[in-house]
């Protein structure tokens, strides 16, 4: 597909218009939770093996107790403040190879990449819901509410770590970015939504957006296939459909779209299947302020060549605060 050809028919699209009347209360008053929080973390040295940075393991307590861990990597001059960079991983994974962040360190950069709860890292997920845990984190939680979602939990992560990161002495506050891809890109989405104090934000085929219509576009062949088990095994006749969208709407990524206030930076595969572009559209579309979508047309959900080069070039060749 010709990226002229998405834009004619999605250019327009502003996803499924579900938007809950009380969308923004319930994410203010997530803030609020945080916010009376105290700003406490541990810092445990970590060797990483190399000569131009250092670094930590960066542990805090989460609003419900679950303990939470990042990687902290700084350049090893620790007596300046530096540009920092939060990353987030993809569905399933964790914050990767320490090796991977050192070239970001050596051009004088923080990077902060944090394990999602109950996947792939350290960090603990150890709330209790209703209802099934297997298959996938989406509908965990659902039958209890938004309140209970377990991205609800990881979305107050995000703004919880970037509360604290500003409080680490290497961390220029005024000099924040955001990197992920898949679900690590719709975190990053979040990120910029709920700190707009994040001026960059670079994200790539983010997941978690507009379920409804995801739910629509091949489900079982996507990211999403767990929403068709939820159906299939607690309630094949969807008696229970509008309640259950209804919950998830409090966690889909295109009503935090509008909150975003820094430089959206968007690369998506136009063959995505996993992430269909036409949910990614959902949410690029009501972002409000300065925004690129770069597209790959040959490219779906995997690696996509050149844009960890186009952020380098974006991060490197010019002043974050310009």
């Amino acid at each position: 597909m010709y990226f002229k050809d998405a834009q004619a028919l999605w250019g327009k699209y502003l996803g499924s218009g579900k938007k809950p009347k009380d969308f923004d209360e319930f994410w203010n008053n997530g803030k609020k939770i945080i916010e009376a929080l105290p700003k406490t973390f541990d810092l445990v040295p970590h060797e990483i093996f190399s000569h131009v940075a250092k670094g930590y393991d960066l542990f805090f307590t989460a609003h419900d107790g679950n303990r939470i861990h990042c990687q902290f990597i700084v350049p090893m001059d620790e007596k300046k403040k530096y540009p920092t960079q939060f990353q987030f991983h993809g569905y399933h994974g964790n914050s990767g190879d320490w090796s991977d962040k050192i070239g970001l360190a050596a051009e004088g950069y923080c990077v902060i990449a944090m394990d999602v709860r109950g996947q792939g890292g350290i960090s603990e997920d150890s709330r209790k819901v209703s209802g099934g845990t297997l298959k996938g984190h989406i509908i965990r939680g659902v039958d209890d509410g938004p309140d209970e979602l377990f991205y609800r939990q990881v979305f107050l992560d995000v703004y919880h770590l970037v509360r604290i990161a500003c409080c680490l002495p290497q961390v220029d506050e005024n000099q924040l970015s955001v990197y992920g891809a898949s679900q690590g890109g719709a975190l990053a989405i979040v990120c910029a939504a709920l700190s707009p104090s994040v001026k960059q934000i670079f994200t790539l085929y983010p997941f978690l957006s507009d379920y409804r219509e995801a739910f629509r576009l091949e489900v079982a062949q996507s990211a999403y296939e767990e929403l068709a088990y939820w159906f299939r095994f607690r309630d094949p006749s969807h008696a229970k459909e509008e309640s259950f969208f209804s919950v998830l709407d409090y966690i889909d990524i295109q009503y935090l779209a509008e909150r975003v206030q820094g430089e959206v930076f968007w690369g998506i595969g136009l063959a995505d299947t996993i992430c269909h572009p036409k949910t990614q559209f959902a949410v690029f579309n009501q972002l409000q302020g300065a925004k690129e979508m770069i597209a790959f047309p040959e490219y779906g959900h995997e690696y996509i060549p050149l844009f960890s080069d186009f952020m380098r070039k974006k991060l490197i060749g010019g002043k974050m605060n310009e």
